[in-house]
């Protein structure tokens, strides 16, 4: 068992179960793609296993993706009880770019997001500034994403979710731009330059660990972490939205092969294509210094912490030889920070993390399940 199997599974999040389920799921659906057939359109079961599924429809490619926040809405409620600060505003928004940033990884643009808010009870509602806080940071995001907030579901699940608590999830509908294929992977070859664009700190991954290292501290989320504010508002710090680089990206007509969100599994999702290539990195963005206090407090080592906290990398794009460039000119335009971190290269399926001394196998990720 690797430490992060170790510590994950201590917070209560198996990643390897998660992983067969995930499998024995794609496989299932893949006997219903044909059906689609009969509504006049065609599964892309090539997006299987991706980011957001893909399929072509009335002439037009639409990717579609439900995700969702995890537990980080209980470290929000947390911070608003002890500390009297409300951050539901950001983690909504973060329910918003987790969706939208696995949906852009096809090269599909946002078109619909609609939210699921899932409550332990109804009366939730009733602590109005943090409700309004909540619904304008969904708002919010979907502005920040130039797509529309169609509706959702706002069911109460007492008994099932505590009465404290709030779930916080959505699905998304986006499309292909006129005259352009999705992004699935198929021209990623050796050569090609990784991009790694930085994360704001947490994101949506890794929050059942980060309340398990807060319940073992004296002071809690009110611990101070240097550089950082203390635990509970630098872990609430906004998820970054990546929907405007990649849109970016394909207006300025960038050869990207593929592209990554970086969130469970960390550094792992480098090498997310089943494919027998390995993934080089020779550079590493700075990390947030939440992530490396979480990783020092859990006694994380670097193959560990790499493997479970996004380290700093919040995107990965693959781009065409000398095209890395172009790329991190674009995200600096945008006022992200980006790198290019590395290549791939002809070898087995491996992800190499240079600077910290770290190898990956592809058996540890397995996400795709046998095509039909």
């Amino acid at each position: 068992m690797s430490d992060r199997g170790a510590s994950y599974r201590a917070a209560g999040v198996d990643y390897d179960a998660l992983d067969s389920g995930k499998r024995l799921a794609i496989a299932k659906a893949l006997s219903t793609s044909p059906l689609l057939a009969a509504r006049g359109g065609r599964a892309l079961d090539a997006s299987r296993g991706e980011p957001a599924f893909v399929f072509e429809f009335g002439g037009q490619t639409l990717a579609f993706v439900v995700e969702g926040l995890g537990t980080k809405s209980v470290v929000a409620r947390h911070v608003l009880e002890t500390q009297g600060i409300d951050r539901f505003g950001d983690v909504a928004y973060d329910t918003v770019a987790a969706i939208l940033n696995d949906l852009c990884c096809v090269g599909a643009l946002p078109l619909v997001v609609n939210a699921y808010f899932a409550t332990g009870a109804s009366e939730w509602y009733l602590q109005r500034e943090r409700a309004a806080s909540l619904l304008e940071g969904w708002r919010r995001a979907c502005a920040d994403a130039g797509c529309v907030w169609g509706g959702g579901e706002s069911p109460s699940l007492p008994g099932l979710l505590d009465e404290r608590d709030i779930e916080l999830a959505g699905a998304a509908v986006g499309a292909v731009p006129e005259g352009r294929s999705p992004i699935l992977g198929e021209g990623l070859a050796p050569g090609d330059e990784i991009v790694l664009v930085s994360s704001s700190g947490l994101h949506a991954n890794g929050a059942s660990l980060a309340r398990l290292v807060a319940g073992r501290l004296p002071d809690g989320y009110a611990t101070a972490v240097p550089g950082a504010g203390t635990l509970g508002e630098a872990l609430l710090e906004p998820s970054t939205m990546y929907v405007a680089l990649v849109a970016a990206l394909l207006e300025a007509d960038m050869p990207v092969s593929y592209m990554s969100h970086i969130t469970g599994h960390g550094l792992l999702k480098l090498m997310r294509p089943p494919r027998p290539l390995t993934y080089r990195v020779e550079r590493l963005p700075e990390v947030p210094p939440v992530l490396s206090f979480l990783a020092a407090e859990a006694g994380l080592d670097a193959q560990s912490a790499y493997s479970t906290f996004n380290m700093g990398s919040g995107f990965a794009i693959y781009t065409a030889p000398g095209a890395g460039a172009g790329v991190v000119a674009i995200a600096e335009q945008l006022g992200l920070s980006a790198l290019v971190a590395g290549r791939v290269e002809e070898g087995p399926r491996e992800v190499i993390l240079e600077p910290v001394g770290v190898r990956y196998a592809g058996t540890e990720l397995e996400l795709s399940a046998p095509q039909p």
